[in-house]
This record gives structure tokens, C-alpha cells and sequence, in this order.
């Protein structure tokens, strides 16, 4: 565990004879100002400060800087890495962090952010959201009535999603099932492990290379692979959990999926066994994720 970093209040509290203060210089009605100026900093430094230890350790990163590059972050609706790139150029987001003067050199490592985010866990995370509540409610921008209904934006972002394909699913199925199988202590047959892992090797090859036939066979081989397993844990299990019993259902309806349905719309599944997106096949055959 890190040590305390210092307040934000006794950073850079000497002024400098031969370099202008960011508050001199910056625009005081560009809302990036305004909004430093009003977001109750000291409450996340006292909120987050029970993560750091007193003496021991190296000095943590600055409270106010983590805090403000979150919510720039947010705003922009950027990455680790481009957060850290604006802070360097942006003085207005400087100062959204804390800073008196222009600073030339990078905050921090993109990964520190990370590694700041499991600390505070997502608890944490939602001060973040309390604070633009609460700085909403002091400003007369939010009334109480408002907060009976809330409108949520679905917009869809970019993530980190592999492209669809039947012999993934196929796999990855597989891999789920023969994974909670081992948690409830049922021995299977045959796990299938190496062959399918084989097979689904072969069959992206055989698809880069335009070799449809062998693919498809891989395929094939693949599904044959995953009912395999699905009918093993059905039989050994009169009665399964409710998790066992949804991945069950879930590799029902992949197996029995007819063509039409793979026009209309494609079922895959993401890292998480219960989220789903449905997929639709337009015009030019390309997928487009609703």
C-alpha cells in the first residue's frame, strides 16, 4: 500500500517569479474552469484517503489529479492513454486536475489509473457520480422532481468484442460448460479440450486461407464437440442450479439455430456467460451489433 499523497491545498503553494498561474491565464468563463472551481475536491481527498497508509510506502499520486482525470475521461469519452496525452496539451484540463502552473511532462502511467480504479473499487466509482449529483443540485441545474424518472443514454460505444463467428461460439460454449461442470464436481466423458481447441485453430485457417469446405468441416466438428459435452452434463444431472441450468438452455439454442435464424439474427455470447447481442445480417451481408 501506497502513503498518503498531500493535499492538493499544499501542492505548489509558492508562487513562481517567472511563470503565470493557469488561473491568470485561462479563460474564467470556459466551463472547465468553472467546474474545477466547484466540484468539492477536499470530500474525495477525505473519502479516498483511508486507501493510503500514513508513513509507510511511496507517496501516492495526488487525489485531485486521479479524481479529475476520471472525469475528463468520461466527459470526452477517451481511454487510459489519451486521458494522460490531453492532460499534457490541454491547460484547461490541468487545471480540472489541480495544477497552478502548465506542466510539460506526463502525470502518470495509463496504468496507474487502472490500478487506482481496483483500489477504490466500484463504490468508489460511484462518488464520482454523487459528487456530479450533488454539484447539479447546489447549482439549481437539477430539481427534486427530476429525480423520479431517469432517461438512460443507450448509445452504442465501442468495446472490446470479437467478430462473431459459429466456430467461436461453438468453442466458447464448450469452454463455459466444461467450466462450470468442473465447479459442481461432475466428470464428464470427455472434455474435448485439446481436439476442439485443435479444430478451432484449424478452422480460422482454413477460412483465411478461402478453403470453405475445410472450414466448414472444422465447424461441424466443432458443434459436434459442444453437444457432446451438453449431453453428457444432461445426463448426469437430473437436476441442475439455476446457472447450469441457463447454460444449458443457452447451448440448446445454439445448436438448434436454423439458417434462417443465422440471417435474421445471430445470438453470441460476450466474456460474460449472460450478456447477449443480437446481430442482424443487412443488405451487404455485413453484421451490424444493435
Amino acid at each position: 500500500m501506497k502513503m498518503k499523497p498531500e493535499e492538493n491545498s499544499k501542492q505548489q503553494n509558492q508562487g513562481e517569479l517567472f511563470r503565470n498561474r493557469l488561473d491568470q491565464i485561462l479563460d474564467p468563463r470556459h466551463p472547465l474552469y468553472q467546474i474545477a472551481n466547484k466540484i468539492d475536491w477536499e470530500k474525495f481527498e477525505k473519502e479516498f484517503g483511508k486507501y493510503y497508509t500514513e508513513k509507510t510506502g511511496r507517496p501516492g499520486l495526488r487525489i485531485r489529479l486521479l479524481v479529475g482525470l476520471h472525469y475528463l475521461k468520461h466527459a470526452y469519452n477517451v481511454s487510459d492513454e489519451k486521458v494522460v496525452e490531453g492532460y499534457l496539451e490541454n491547460p484547461y484540463w490541468q487545471y480540472v486536475c489541480g495544477n497552478e502552473y502548465f506542466e510539460h511532462d506526463f502525470p502518470c502511467d495509463p496504468t496507474s489509473l487502472v490500478k487506482w480504479r481496483k483500489r477504490i473499487g466500484s463504490d468508489g466509482v460511484d462518488k464520482f457520480l454523487e459528487e456530479t449529483i450533488f454539484l447539479g443540485q447546489r447549482e439549481g441545474q437539477i430539481k427534486d422532481p427530476e429525480f423520479r424518472r431517469v432517461n438512460v443514454d443507450t448509445t452504442v460505444q465501442e468495446k472490446a468484442i470479437t467478430f462473431p463467428t459459429d466456430a467461436k461460439l461453438y468453442h466458447r460454449m464448450r469452454q463455459v460448460l466444461v467450466k462450470e461442470a468442473s465447479k459442481e464436481n461432475i466428470q464428464l466423458r470427455q472434455s474435448y479440450k485439446r481436439k476442439s481447441k485443435l479444430a478451432f485453430i484449424k478452422q480460422g485457417r482454413y477460412f483465411h486461407a478461402k478453403q470453405s469446405k475445410r472450414a466448414n468441416k472444422e465447424t461441424k466438428r466443432l458443434k459436434t464437440y459442444l453437444g457432446s459435452v451438453k449431453r453428457d452434463i444432461e445426463r448426469k444431472v437430473e437436476n441442475p442450479n439455476e446457472r447450469l441450468k441457463s447454460l444449458l438452455e443457452i447451448s440448446e439454442r445454439i445448436l438448434t439455430q436454423s439458417k434462417i435464424a443465422k440471417i435474421k439474427s445471430i445470438v453470441f455470447m460476450l466474456r460474460k456467460w449472460n450478456v447477449f447481442l443480437k446481430v442482424n445480417l443487412i443488405r451487404d451481408m455485413s453484421l451490424v451489433v444493435k
